[in-house]
């Protein structure tokens, strides 16, 4: 049986192709003898690189026109990754040798670009996934995408056994319902958006979020001599990027082969105190709990100081509570009653998963966060040949263990 068939003469099961208009649209069904992976991101190309060196050929789908998508078009320029490289190494290849600690934007698209022609992996690209569904009668899945040219719209039915969601945690900007968004005049981004805080030169602006995006946009908007003020509604965990000499994510990784996770937070914290000085000063409290078990328990990433703080320290960013409401024009009144005024408000407010909109399935992810209800080592694997790589909360390498596995399980197939 060939890898991609394209099923010539035959009408696609689904009726909603018994309802077009042919005129302006064209369908097409294609049979893949191997998984079809939804998202040519870091994850994507993890599961299909593992699955190649298995000899498994697989089908990735992209519903942009390149790999790597997020990062490509939606971060910011000065972005460089916040950990050292050797903990964000897809499988199977390393990272160049003459790449810094902390590659940049740049070079990690050169390091995924690299690494998909290794593989040979070839994203079909402009593939906007509509809706993934398990047909029980045929024991297949049935992957529905949309290509829209200027002719036409292009409808295509991807019939696979085995289904890999790699879409992951960051596929859609999360935008807040802010009282008064409408009636304020100056302009309103989210960072998906935001490339240089160049275009904000000696203006007011306001960010919106204080994890790492939101504290590093700030210290972008610095360098520029724009006059940035972060919003912090929640307690946050602000570590050093390195400590005694060590990356402070492979200090942490280290301590933990010899110490219960509760003394690695504590000797973390005290740490960060002599190197940062008390966060609560500067309008920055820390949670109760511990960072690395408050990221074990709910995902949320500590801050990696890069220099924001000491930005923070000498007034040049200013610390602000909750926003209650904008106002008109260009005002912004906060929870405290006091009220000023912005040029520009960046929300730095994250990502979300967009698995509900288009996978037909109730039962591996949860329709209320769109990530896998089996938490991780365990959300990998689902039902009828269904899998999802990227869904962990522990970045690359997550994705990576994920990728290893599904490959190992998909190949057991086709032994």
């Amino acid at each position: 049986m060939d890898y991609l068939k394209e099923i010539q003469g035959k009408t696609c099961h689904d009726p909603y192709f018994n309802k077009m208009n042919t005129n302006t649209n064209t369908k097409r069904c294609v049979f893949v003898n191997g998984p079809v992976i939804v998202g040519a991101g870091p994850s994507g190309l993890a599961a299909a690189a593992c699955l190649t060196a298995k000899g498994v050929q697989s089908l990735v789908l992209e519903r942009c026109n390149c790999i790597a998508s997020l990062w490509q078009l939606k971060t910011y320029n000065r972005l460089s990754l916040h950990l050292p490289k050797q903990f964000c190494e897809l499988p199977l290849m390393s990272f160049p040798h003459d790449f810094p600690t902390y590659p940049t934007k740049q070079q990690f698209i050169k390091y995924l670009e690299l690494y998909a022609m290794t593989f040979n992996i070839r994203p079909v690209f402009n593939q906007t996934v509509i809706s993934a569904n398990y047909d029980r009668n045929l024991g297949l899945w049935i992957i529905r995408t949309d290509t829209t040219t200027s002719h036409a719209t292009i409808t295509t039915e991807y019939v696979t056994r085995w289904l890999i969601v790699a879409t992951g945690e960051n596929a859609e900007a999360v935008l807040p319902d802010i009282e008064g968004m409408d009636e304020f005049s100056g302009t309103i981004m989210h960072t998906s958006l935001y490339k240089s805080g160049e275009i904000f030169t000696s203006k007011k602006v306001l960010v919106v979020g204080c994890g790492n995006s939101g504290m590093e946009v700030c210290l972008d908007l610095c360098n520029h001599d724009a006059a940035p003020s972060l919003v912090v509604r929640d307690t946050v965990h602000v570590l050093p990027r390195e400590m005694l000499g060590k990356s402070t994510f492979g200090l942490s990784m280290w301590l933990l082969k010899w110490l219960p996770m509760r003394l690695v937070d504590r000797f973390l914290l005290i740490t960060s105190r002599l190197f940062l000085g008390d966060t609560s000063r500067l309008g920055l409290d820390r949670p109760e709990i511990g960072p690395l078990e408050l990221k074990n328990l709910s995902g949320k990433t500590p801050v990696l100081d890069v220099g924001t703080l000491a930005k923070i320290k000498s007034g040049d960013i200013k610390v602000c509570p909750g926003i209650k409401r904008l106002l008109k024009h260009h005002t912004v009144e906060f929870v405290n009653g006091q009220t000023e005024e912005y040029d520009a408000i960046i929300l730095a407010t994250g990502y979300k998963s967009n698995v509900p909109s288009w996978l037909k399935e109730k039962e591996m992810f949860s329709e209320k966060d769109g990530l896998p209800k089996r938490p991780f080592p365990n959300g990998w694997k689902g039902e009828c040949g269904l899998y999802a790589v990227g869904f962990t909360k522990r970045g690359l390498l997550g994705a990576s263990i994920d990728a290893k596995k599904i490959a190992e399980h998909i190949h057991q197939y086709f032994q």
